[in-house]
């Protein structure tokens, strides 16, 4: 490596790492050091064609079309009322369990994800509505809210899922069968969430809902509402797996399903629309400028060779693949408190892929540890934003949801251990179906 090759590769980290301390922009942090990194290996002619090159080649697939339509189709849903219907279906499903309105927050979060693929949207959505019935059947309110940012992840997990699909797209690898990995992941996550609960339950049994238990023909009613909204899981996964249409066209399928729904079922005014495109529109801007942005940022590492430099490194260090994924999983986390999923996917896929790739760790496999990964970060202080969301519209400081929080974080963490050590769990389904080599 030549000596401008170092100063550029130390300008591009030590750059990226002072922005995001300073708390700039992730966009600008990856951004600033990334071009200026271009500009001392290339003449300012060839650092702004190649510059404009790797923006324009990292935005210009197909695949991220997925991204925007699945932003809104979300949006339709929390605004059409397709999240009080699910969470009416999860109060049926977990009403008979100890402290069952905790239980209903992480089904109903977990339900919620999967048709809309937001955790964000959903810890709002369930936040708002299961908030105020638990503090009058006596919950701690930061626990409450602990619950909800703890069980919303799961939605970056269950497919549809956005996060996937930026992974696919660093990592050239199938939606598909990314999507069907997640599964087996989100409902661990679900389990675990549960789990937590319950054992919260052992400790305050006078936690129980003074609801009257529906009959029979109550709950059949309930399962009859919120059906149209679960039915669209069937046709956006079963038509991807059907081969019917592409991730990207099941995206598009997903926004036409949930505005007919809405209209039909009359939940969703239409004078709510410019809003709700509004905001999909601000969400996908950002997702689609770092994107941008990350072309640049894997042009500078690969010119550099950082990634095969880290992959010598870690190789000469070891070669035993468990204390590689402890070390990766280890760095993923502490990156993940202080940066977004979609960054940290698109700065250190490039970076660790390659490693787990030549100890013959299958890229399906490493995508749903890094998305795990990224789930526990968004529950983490200082940037975890389903964390800020779940405390926010449970009107509680940060400080005592985050001491409830510990409990649920130490058992994601052992859930983060059995997704890297038990491959099977993301890898079954997808190879079952055809959509990865064993």
């Amino acid at each position: 490596m030549d000596t401008l090759t170092i100063i550029a590769t130390i300008v591009l980290i030590g750059g990226i790492a002072i922005g995001i301390a300073m708390g700039l922009p992730v966009a600008v942090a990856m951004g600033l050091p990334s071009t200026i990194a271009i500009l001392i290996l290339l003449d300012w002619e060839g650092a702004a064609l190649t510059g404009a090159q790797r923006i324009f080649g990292a935005s210009n697939s197909f695949a991220l079309l997925a991204i925007p339509f699945f932003i809104l189709a979300g949006g339709l849903m929390n605004t059409g009322g397709i999240a009080s219907r699910l969470i009416d279906l999860a109060l049926v499903i977990a009403g008979r369990l100890p402290a069952s309105l905790a239980q209903t927050t992480v089904v109903a979060n977990t339900m919620f994800a999967s048709v809309s693929g937001a955790s964000v949207a959903s810890a709002a959505a369930v936040g708002t509505v299961l908030s105020p019935p638990m503090r009058k059947e006596g919950y701690d309110p930061a626990f409450s809210a602990a619950v909800n940012a703890a069980s919303s992840p799961a939605g970056m997990l269950i497919p549809p899922s956005n996060t996937f699909i930026v992974y696919s797209l660093v990592s050239g690898t199938s939606i598909a069968a990314l999507f069907m990995a997640g599964i087996g992941p989100g409902l661990l996550w679900a389990i675990i969430c549960i789990v937590v609960v319950a054992l919260y339950a052992r400790k305050h049994p006078e936690l129980r809902s003074s609801a009257a238990r529906p009959t029979l023909g109550q709950a059949f009613l309930v399962f009859l509402r919120a059906l149209p909204a679960l039915f669209l899981i069937v046709v956006v996964i079963g038509g991807i797996l059907l081969g019917i249409f592409t991730a990207t066209e099941s995206a598009v399928i997903a926004v036409l399903y949930s505005f007919l729904l809405g209209v039909i079922q009359r939940t969703l005014p239409l004078k709510a629309l410019p809003k709700i495109i509004l905001e999909a529109s601000k969400v996908t801007g950002i997702i689609m400028l770092l994107i941008g942005v990350s072309g640049i940022l894997g042009w500078v590492l690969a010119f550099a060779r950082l990634p095969q430099m880290v992959t010598a490194g870690l190789l000469g260090f070891t070669d035993n693949v468990a204390v590689i994924l402890i070390l990766i999983m280890v760095i993923l986390l502490i990156a993940g408190t202080v940066m977004d999923p979609t960054p940290a996917i698109l700065i250190f896929t490039p970076i660790f892929l390659p490693v787990v790739t030549a100890l013959g760790v299958s890229p399906i496999h490493f995508g749903a540890m890094m998305v795990f990964n990224m789930c526990l970060g968004n529950i983490s202080p200082p940037i975890g934003n389903n964390l800020f969301v779940a405390a926010r519209v449970g009107n509680m400081r940060i400080e005592p949801v985050i001491s409830r929080l510990w409990p649920f974080f130490w058992a994601l963490c052992v859930g983060l251990f059995v997704v890297a050590f038990v491959p099977a769990l993301s890898t079954w389904l997808p190879t079952t179906l055809g959509l990865m080599v064993p």
